[in-house]
């Protein structure tokens, strides 16, 4: 389990985990000047292959390995080329980010995919995905919450003032708990996944933190009670689709003290409204479900919908300002 949300002071505002472009240092430079108290390990996609977030996090997985395929990531027996870039990209992205925090003390963010939109997203040697063998699922998840407790004590070796968060993205979760993720051939769909062995298993892998973990996902029905009974000190996800159906769950989020990560400035280029404005959303949902205003700042973080990848780098550096200035806005005039 992740430790109690009480012991955790967390910022006001941070990003999901992507940038544009391939730089670096000048994502780390935007980052930590964004958010000086909590900044994010940023993701660059943008680099090619290994640099995405399923072939990153494949390349922390201890004694499994990776190999890109036309269609996709697939196992192999040995790391090669593509494990070692992966290794590489995220080496070098530490040494930016350590560069850009010295002496820096306070809530750090690092992001992970995790084991579920991993098992839906990786091929087994036969090219169907690991969410169809329970047996390679388990081995996933092992392997994986043995990698990021390798991975987590490298940032904290790094940024030795941090307090490390970790974010595991599960963009897929409501896809495997449904049955809605399609096989290789694209005609059938692998079975529901079981809800107290899809919570098992996010239990498993966020007890390698050691810290509080928030679950990331910027797809519809975002399953917020069983993320919460599996651990998750907070829940990430896109503002824009919340349901009246959500409502209910994200009550008794706040009520039980998990962290809302509310993503209320799109992901790609738009025009942008004033701070206040793109806050007004939330604290309507406030009122209709009868909470104290005055919780509104300590129980949300200001993010961006989802990942920034897809934006323009100029938009980028607005989105995350914009998320700050958001986010004291909502701290000097909650109502």
């Amino acid at each position: 389990m992740s430790a109690p949300q009480a012991e955790y002071v967390w910022g006001p505002a941070t990003g999901v985990g992507s940038m544009p472009g391939g730089d670096a240092r000048e994502a780390a430079r935007t980052v930590t000047g964004s958010f000086e108290d909590f900044p994010y390990l940023a993701e660059l996609p943008a680099r090619g292959p290994g640099a995405d977030m399923i072939g990153r996090t494949a390349g922390m997985l201890v004694e499994m390995y990776v190999h890109l395929e036309p269609s996709g990531w697939r196992f192999s027996d040995r790391p090669g080329r593509d494990t070692r870039r992966a290794r590489s990209w995220l080496g070098e992205d530490l040494d930016a980010l350590e560069e850009f925090t010295q002496g820096y003390t306070g809530p750090l963010k690092v992001q992970a995919v995790g084991p579920w939109t991993l098992a839906a997203s990786l091929e087994l040697r036969g090219g169907e995905a690991a969410l169809g063998d329970p047996g390679a699922v388990r081995d996933l998840a092992g392997s994986l919450a043995e990698g990021l407790r390798s991975h987590l004590a490298e940032v904290r070796r790094r940024v030795p003032g941090a307090q490390v968060v970790l974010q595991l993205d599960e963009p897929s979760l409501t896809a495997v708990l449904r049955g809605q993720v399609r096989s290789a051939s694209g005609y059938r769909t692998y079975r529901a996944v079981d809800r107290q062995v899809v919570e098992g298993t996010l239990r498993e892998v966020m007890g390698a933190a050691e810290g509080p973990v928030v679950v990331h996902s910027c797809a519809p029905d975002v399953p917020f009670a069983l993320l919460r009974r599996a651990g998750a000190s907070g829940v990430s996800f896109d503002f824009s689709l919340l349901t009246e159906r959500d409502e209910e769950a994200i009550g008794e989020a706040v009520e039980g003290g998990t962290r809302l990560f509310a993503g209320i400035v799109p992901g790609t280029d738009t025009a942008l409204s004033d701070p206040a404005g793109s806050v007004m959303g939330v604290r309507t949902l406030w009122r209709r479900l009868g909470l104290n205003p005055g919780t509104l700042a300590e129980s949300l973080v200001i993010t961006p919908s989802c990942g920034l990848a897809g934006a323009s780098p100029a938009y980028a550096r607005a989105a995350l300002a914009h998320c700050a200035r958001a986010a004291r806005s909502l701290a000097d005039n909650p109502e």
